[in-house]
């Protein structure tokens, strides 16, 4: 596989765009559309990255969008190829090591819990690995590749996992409930070719960062949300192209969201219980002081866990 230019630095997330940029290129987007759903009156294409610092930050509006218009859209994951490799350097970093403050500065800012210690301890040389690992789960089960998704997301965030090594990756397919085997194959074959597939189509649709998602309709008109917004941006794009669609209600307490997300950081909960942030971490110490909930301490926040 051909191995991009990379003339920005993109692992220096930008704090102020809520963008992880890879290239500095032209930003033409095509009119293209990929084939719609029937069920689904808008589609939403997700450039993304295992290790997109930005894109964790969007998944508690993400979380909330899947409960409020899950009826109305289907996400499409793309892998955008963030860090091919280290063969280069701008921004102000050029190795690993420089990446720890910076996942810091960045956790803060998004209020989601995010350890850099990962970059001085264990660092990863490509974010490839775990991106090709994706769409070979995607080969199985699209459901279960999104759980294995987040899963690989909480441990390089959180647990300081170096997930470009196959063990950690084969934890995670196993936690998911995925075929290891059969994941190890699609991932040394045929996963290779559908992240090859993602990174030209993200070229033809002009993706420079991530997070970028597109929203078509079926008639191919398109909005496009780039870096991490706040949630009525993406609600927005969605009732832009179909103001017709309803948003569902759900359950908000705590024992029904656990159950749909059976790991929850404070600004998850906030976002899906309309709980003040300055609350939900109370609420949540609660819960794990009575047993209810396991919680998982970093240096920069925690994350809550179901107890089944």
């Amino acid at each position: 596989m051909s191995k991009e230019i990379i003339k920005n630095n993109p692992l220096l997330c930008d704090i102020e765009t809520g963008m992880c940029e890879t290239t500095d290129e032209n930003t033409n987007t095509s009119s293209q559309s990929s084939q719609q759903s029937k069920e689904k009156s808008v589609k939403l294409i997700y450039y993304t990255d295992p290790i997109c610092s930005s894109c964790w930050g969007i998944e508690p509006q993400l979380r909330k969008l899947k409960l409020e218009y899950g009826n109305a859209i289907e996400i499409d994951y793309r892998m955008g190829g963030l860090l091919p490799d280290w063969s280069y350097n701008s921004g102000g970093i050029g190795k690993p090591a420089d990446v720890a403050s910076h996942w810091d500065e960045v956790s803060e800012h998004y209020d989601m819990p995010i350890d850099g210690d990962l970059w001085l301890e264990d660092p990863l040389d490509s974010s490839y690995p775990p991106s090709i690992a994706f769409k070979a789960a995607q080969l199985q089960d699209e459901d279960k590749a999104h759980l294995f998704m987040r899963e690989i997301r909480e441990l390089v965030f959180l647990k300081k996992k170096n997930i470009a090594k196959w063990e950690h990756l084969a934890l995670a397919a196993k936690t998911v409930g995925l075929n290891v085997e059969q994941l190890k194959t699609d991932f040394e074959g045929k996963a290779k070719e559908l992240f090859a597939d993602d990174l030209k189509l993200g070229r033809e649709l002009g993706v420079r960062g991530f997070p970028t998602i597109f929203f078509i309709d079926e008639a191919g008109n398109k909005e496009t949300v780039y870096g991490t917004r706040p949630y009525a941006f993406y609600e927005m794009a969605i009732l832009k192209l179909n103001p017709d669609a309803t948003k569902s209600e759900y359950s908000k307490n705590w024992e029904s969201l656990f159950s749909i997300y059976p790991t929850l950081t404070a600004k998850e909960y906030s976002e899906l219980s309309g709980t003040p942030r300055n609350e939900s971490e109370q609420v949540l110490n609660g819960l794990s002081d009575t047993g209810a909930l396991e919680k998982l301490t970093t240096k920069n926040g925690s994350m809550w866990t179901f107890k089944q």
